[in-house]
């Protein structure tokens, strides 16, 4: 708790205690009223401060200035102790929510917390602590078990368990072992680890994340930037209605003054927009604190407000839906067995770096032995001959097996086919594909299920291919084989024949024009391309489709608390006006109507705290 809160207690308590005071006989009606205006300006000379100071730089806060007007006017119509009370309750109030906002905040404060103090920086067989900063690419820092990770790069020595919790929002260890890529910002738990730095501080995973959620909090959303167009109108309107209702009834009718100026000063109470303005901006604070809880950075309230309303979604298919690498999805084995033809064709490729041959390696899941491979070449166009052992091997595609004259059939299929042979016979072919991500499925059941009206893949990739994963997603639009300024074309298409927002969710450099054209772009594991994450409104930390649907879920609650918050304050602050203005009201129903309901606002914008599952 920091000094100024704890003033603020030691100020209510102080205040609170002259009040009770103030009930005691034995100071005189003279000491009551001297104890009430000591209470009242321990508790209120900051608002009244504030307030001075507000209203030369036009600043001007409205509750603020009602909740003093109808105190002092307490203090004018000989009702002290309800002006004392008007103002302790308000501040204390003011504390209860600030507590509240605190709470919201966590969550998004938590994220500041993976910002690095210092990277140990390895120097000779030396270890030096200094600025993450100072660290330059190519240089290796060594992680300690329990450290942060201080900058992005690839693990050169060690294997260990990461806690990536903070930046994707999974809560299971990541296991990594040399090679593998690590994010800043991760816990090393487990093991030290040495790691080759690939980017600079500031394009780190870390600095990125940092940086969007500072850029989260200054974007309005439009019902937050009404609220506070509202207030300023608002406040003048209620002076205005307050000064009829305090002057007009005695002159007119010609009843009690005093009873008239009362019933004004309440309404002036009572009418205070606290909970409009403060639990409007909270519940999209919230909003965006619950998404980044798991692991969704919204840039701004404004693009919860297009999240909710989102009608049509189109995606990238490679990288977006897909895993965007090649992986062996099915083996074809002709008298030897899978782990054999898999052998051979891993041992052929070990030296080649294509993404084909990589696939076909890690399928392998062994180390190849060098000593084995006698002999390669690459025949462009066509694949790899290799010698292995004794045995002559060939593995490429059908071109190769008729070059050499090798009986086989040719395969149809979706997906890219590598035959292999040995020693001039065809023993078998492999499948490789670009395989569909495991949540892309459940993520499109979800958005179907939120009412997602329209879904559409447009893609560079191949027809055929691209028709493929619109099939196993059940998507029944697709467009294939596009360059950027096709999918922007198609995108612009789409957009017009929607009802609601279009959203985009793509991955990578060439998704960013239409990134920007969406209602709301989305970045796909945009942690990892800088276009994407700048193009886009929306930044998924991990490669889960999945929380596409999340990131809907989570606005659509946010949009639905602050139009229940809208409505109940509204409502039943037009309900106590009318009690007011009739003199059924009292002055403490008048500060339930004010605190109370702008507590019980704020409680519920904290609900966006939390996602069901």
């Amino acid at each position: 708790m920091e000094k100024k809160e704890k003033f603020l207690i030691a100020r209510m308590i102080l205040s609170a205690v002259l009040f009770v005071l103030s009930f005691f006989d034995f100071l005189g009606s003279l000491g009551k009223l001297i104890t009430l205006i000591v209470a009242f300006i321990i508790i209120a000379y900051d608002i009244f401060f504030e307030l001075v100071i507000g209203i030369f730089k036009k600043e001007f806060e409205s509750e603020k200035f009602l909740m003093l007007l109808a105190s002092i006017g307490a203090f004018a119509i000989n009702e002290a102790h309800e002006a004392v009370a008007v103002m302790l309750l308000y501040q204390l109030g003011e504390f209860l929510q600030d507590l509240a906002v605190e709470k919201s905040k966590n969550s998004i404060v938590k994220l500041m917390d993976i910002r690095p103090d210092f990277a140990r920086l390895v120097k000779e067989n030396n270890q030096e602590l200094v600025n993450p900063n100072k660290v330059n690419i190519g240089e290796i820092i060594c992680v300690l078990a329990g450290e942060k990770i201080a900058l992005d790069g690839i693990i050169v020595d060690g294997s260990s368990s990461l806690d990536t919790s903070a930046l994707t929002g999974e809560s299971l260890p990541k296991e990594v072992k040399t090679s593998d890529e690590v994010l800043s910002g991760s816990i090393n738990l487990t093991s030290t680890i040495f790691v080759k730095v690939t980017k600079v501080y500031e394009e780190s995973t870390v600095s990125k994340i940092i940086k969007l959620v500072e850029e989260s909090e200054n974007s309005k959303a439009k019902s937050e930037n009404f609220i506070k167009k509202f207030a300023k109108i608002y406040t003048p309107v209620v002076v205005a209605i307050a000064t009829i209702l305090a002057v007009l009834p005695p002159l007119i009718l010609g009843v009690d003054w005093l009873t008239w100026i009362s019933r004004a000063l309440m309404l002036l109470v009572i009418s205070c927009p606290c909970a409009l303005v403060i639990s409007i901006p909270l519940s999209f604070f919230t909003g965006i604190g619950g998404a980044s809880k798991n692991g969704i950075l919204i840039k701004g309230a404004n693009h919860i407000e297009t999240l909710a309303n989102a009608k049509t979604i189109a995606f990238d298919k490679t990288g977006t839906l897909t895993k965007g690498n090649f992986s062996v999805c099915a083996i074809h084995p002709n008298k030897i067995k899978d782990s054999e033809l898999i052998k051979l064709a891993a041992l052929a490729e070990s030296e080649s770096n294509h993404p084909i041959a990589l696939s076909l390696k890690a399928n392998y899941k062994k180390t190849t032995n060098s000593n084995l491979i006698k002999h390669t070449e690459t025949l462009a166009g066509l694949g790899v001959k290799a010698t292995i052992n004794k045995d002559e091997v060939l593995v490429g595609n059908f071109k190769l097996m008729q070059k050499y004259n090798i009986a086989c059939e040719k395969q149809t299929s979706s997906n890219a086919i590598v035959y292999v042979s040995k020693n001039n016979i065809f023993v078998g072919w492999i499948e490789i594909a670009d395989t569909i991500k495991p949540t892309s499925t459940s993520a499109i059941t979800s958005l179907k299920q939120l009412g997602i009206n329209r879904l559409a893949i447009l893609s560079g990739d191949k027809t055929e291919n691209t028709q493929k994963v619109a099939n196993e997603l059940f998507i029944n639009e697709y467009y294939a084989e596009l360059l950027p300024e096709d999918k922007a074309k198609i995108f612009t298409q789409i957009k017009s024949e929607t009802k609601g927002s279009t959203l985009f969710v793509g991955d990578g450099i060439n998704d960013a024009p239409v990134l920007k054209l969406a209602d709301a772009g989305i970045a796909m594991g945009a942690l990892g391309s800088d276009v994407a994450i700048e193009a886009a409104d929306v930044a998924l930390m991990d490669d889960s489709p999945q929380k596409i649907a999340d990131a809907i879920k989570i606005s659509r609650k946010t949009m639905r608390l602050v139009k229940q918050n809208i409505i109940f304050t509204i409502s039943f602050k037009i309900l106590m006006l009318a009690l007011g203005a009739f003199g059924i009201a009292s002055m403490w129903l008048a500060l339930f109507a004010d605190v109370g309901v702008s507590l019980l606002a704020v409680l519920n914008s904290l609900r966006a705290l939390k996602l069901k599952k």
